[in-house]
């Protein structure tokens, strides 16, 4: 046991008569390092995340700063002189190839790297990146709400610009939100450049807004709000075994997926803390935690049956999914989108 933690042990122990003394020293408060962390994971994951990774690292306390993928990237950037966080924990792996790209991460190759399937992981020794789980774009389909208004089940993402679907439909802004740019993305890699554009515009007609969430469309489905949100699908899952009338809808095509994955801000001030951090987010213990929010996780077996969760995702998720044209291209896909886009996006 370190120094540190025998020292914060023993602080939880103090009676009245020792937290005088405390107050007067700082000593329980110097005990603590707090390391400052920024996601973009769900808001239902911090606490179960946070409390595991502090009981078995109990000198570190995480202070998190959440967001959507997007806005972490950008204030990630705009810190790059004056680097604030110590870490990423659960940003999608484009956004921090982006990071590494412009020298704001620290590469370190944690603990168990070998263990974690070659595909989790960035190409470089070490690598700036380590993945933890996956997650894909689906289509999250209200089979009440589009009996009401005679809607058909889709089956494919051509389907969803059909003028029948006319402002029937939710879906992430990627300017915002991981999801959101790993399915425009995906419909680029998959259909090409020109006809990618030509299917979005389509699409758009049948937009009624797109949302500054990557599972907030599907919670907007699952409600009622909207027959039809394009959003991820274990948050489809967790909808539907909640009791919503929902079906989790991975269209024929195949779909854009994306992996969420750790990494050390280089300059943060608390190296050896954001190192442990980054083992522990590569460990079997982490794999197990994410393995209840996600079906493919980056340690091999992790993968577990989920209640209502698709049974053919990982063979729907686009082969040869290329991270590195999605992060070299990520500026100019946001810039066209928004250009074109932007005008039905929600206001914040």
């Amino acid at each position: 046991m370190t120094i540190a933690e025998n020292l914060r042990n023993a602080c939880r122990g103090l009676g009245l008569a020792g937290a005088a003394f405390v107050l007067s020293t700082g000593l329980c408060h110097a005990a603590t390092t707090r390391l400052l962390v920024y996601t973009g994971l769900e808001n239902e994951q911090l606490a179960p995340y946070k409390k595991a990774f502090e009981a078995d690292n109990p000198d570190i306390e995480i202070r998190w700063v959440k967001d959507s993928n997007g806005v972490i990237t950008a204030k990630l950037l705009a810190e790059k002189n004056n680097p604030q966080a110590d870490v990423v924990w659960g940003v999608a792996a484009s956004s921090l190839l982006l990071l590494a790209r412009q020298d704001l991460l620290l590469p370190y190759a944690p603990k168990g790297l070998d263990q974690l399937k070659p595909a989790f992981r960035d190409r470089n020794n070490p690598p700036a990146w380590v993945g933890m789980d996956a997650w894909m774009a689906a289509i999250c389909f209200n089979t009440v709400e589009a009996k009401q208004k005679g809607l058909p089940r889709p089956a494919s993402w051509a389907d969803l610009a059909l003028p029948i679907y006319k402002g029937q439909i939710v879906m992430p802004s990627p300017a915002s939100s991981g999801t959101g740019f790993l399915a425009v993305s995906g419909w680029l890699q998959m259909m090409g450049d020109g006809a990618g554009w030509n299917y979005m515009d389509k699409l758009n007609e049948n937009i009624a807004s797109y949302i500054h969430s990557g599972s907030k469309p599907c919670k907007m489905a699952a409600s009622g709000e909207y027959p039809i949100g394009i959003s991820m699908e274990y948050a489809g899952a967790q909808q539907k075994n909640e009791g919503a009338p929902i079906d989790i809808i991975l269209p024929r095509e195949g779909t854009g997926w994306e992996i969420e994955a750790t990494a050390i801000i280089k300059g943060g001030h608390n190296l050896d803390a954001a190192k442990r951090l980054a083992d522990w987010a590569a460990s079997k213990k982490a794999s197990d935690l994410y393995a209840a929010f996600y079906a493919i996780t980056a340690f091999p077996g992790g993968t577990k049956h989920m209640t209502n969760y698709p049974d053919d995702a990982e063979a729907r998720m686009l082969p040869n999914n290329d991270f590195v044209w999605a992060a070299q291209n990520r500026d100019a896909i946001l810039t066209k989108w928004s250009e074109r886009y932007q005008g039905k996006t929600e206001a914040k």
